[in-house]
């Protein structure tokens, strides 16, 4: 049962962290818009709930080189190894 509990809260803190980083990147977008007198970043859509889905998106999706079968696990788990110890930090 505490494990449980344990594995929930951890959970629960990576989303809130995610969601905080989602957040500080629209705040980010919006602060340099509004210094650079741009209208984009200032009015994409209702609330602008979008902005950091397409962010998340476009980073996760953008690659310029497609990997090989025998790299693509150690591809992965750098990546995954290098989340994980971004989101602990």
């Amino acid at each position: 049962m505490h494990q449980i509990i344990f594995i929930i809260n951890i959970l629960l803190a990576i989303l809130s962290a995610l969601i905080a980083i989602a957040f500080y990147t629209l705040s980010e977008r919006k602060f340099l818009g509004y210094i650079q007198n741009r209208k984009g970043p200032n009015k994409p859509t209702i609330i602008a709930i979008a902005v950091p889905i397409a962010d998340a998106g476009k980073l996760f999706l953008k690659e310029e080189k497609s990997t090989t079968i025998i790299n693509l696990k150690y591809y992965l788990s750098a990546a995954i190894s290098i989340l994980i110890l971004a989101i602990l930090l």
